[in-house]
């Protein structure tokens, strides 16, 4: 099988822990961009990064390999790479703190926080585990092996090296990790548990909410079980066996049990960014595998806990 030709290495460092954007120019056979501002014009003619990407070709802001600044009216090339940053804005910090719960030479495991991103997307950039990570710990090519959404809080694996990370990056392609998650929702008696939830589970890009398409093929699996109750309350174990984008949220909903604090199921309700009142009560507790670079078997568990669980007032009051 032939081997797909690795891009030249970045010219540009990171920064705030990001990388650089790279671009690779596609093939033109009709000779459509004769130089190179031509092309980017073309391709974010009609969003807000064409004012941008003119901006950073004018001053100097856009590489090619090696380092070589590349201007507006430089010959297009085909297959050729390029790089820039991006002009990071203020994000709100995420005033909560990332626990490292294990570490070596290969595999980086910790404890994300509700309210903070696993890796940079749309308007979080700095805020993230990701680049929050690779400043605090100084590990300039940490990689995810994974994600968690961002309200979830919970276990989050990394790659510590580049030449680890496709190796880490399969076990969850492969569903070779054993994931449980700690959820909390109203009881209801007449919901029997413990019950397998099979759906076929569909996300829209720039729609906020996935979708249950009845009668399609199931895509989607989760194990739901009952933990314990207090008063109204249901603490729950779901096991997801597939990983649908928010899932185990849309499983739950569907039961009749939207778990606490969810801005999305049943309804969206959008709340600021910086509102970090009533996290959602959902936690990725443990996760098990068989190390793919050791041969170790792991099994990691999560030290955070649901608050609502021992504060439901406290947890509604948002204190």
């Amino acid at each position: 099988m032939r081997r797909r030709a690795q891009p030249p290495p970045s010219p540009l460092p990171q920064v705030a822990g990001i990388d650089p954007v790279r671009l690779r120019l596609p093939a033109d056979p009709d000779g459509r961009w004769p130089d190179l501002g031509g092309y980017l014009a073309a391709r974010y003619a009609g969003t807000r990064g064409a004012v941008f990407i003119a901006h950073l070709l004018r001053t100097g802001r856009v590489f090619g390999p090696g380092g070589r600044v590349l201007r507006p009216e430089d010959p297009y090339e085909p297959g050729a790479y390029v790089w820039f940053h991006r002009d990071l804005e203020p994000e709100p910090a995420v005033p909560f703190p990332i626990r490292v719960v294990h570490r070596d030479a290969h595999l980086l495991v910790v404890d994300k926080p509700h309210f903070l991103a696993t890796t940079p997307r749309g308007s979080h950039i700095t805020q993230t585990a990701l680049a929050r990570l690779r400043t605090e710990l100084d590990l300039p090519e940490l990689s995810p092996a994974h994600r968690l959404d961002r309200l979830t809080a919970g276990l989050v694996m990394f790659s510590v090296r580049p030449e680890d990370r496709g190796a880490y990056q399969l076990l969850f392609q492969e569903r070779q990790v054993h994931k449980e998650y700690e959820a909390l929702s109203r009881h209801d008696p007449a919901v029997g548990l413990p019950r397998t939830v099979r759906s076929h589970i569909e996300k829209t890009r720039g729609v906020i909410a996935a979708a249950e398409i009845p009668g399609a093929e199931p895509n989607a699996e989760s194990l739901v079980e009952l933990l314990g109750t207090k008063g109204e309350l249901g603490r729950y174990r779901l096991t997801p066996h597939t990983g649908r984008t928010h899932q185990l949220r849309v499983h739950m909903n569907s039961l009749g049990l939207p778990i606490l604090g969810d801005p999305v199921y049943p309804q969206v309700t959008d709340p600021a960014p910086d509102d970090y009142r009533r996290p959602l009560q959902l936690l990725a507790r443990t996760v098990s595998f068989t190390d793919p670079v050791t041969g170790t078997p792991r099994r990691f568990e999560s030290a955070l806990s649901l608050r609502a669980w021992e504060d439901l007032a406290g947890w509604e009051a948002g204190t």
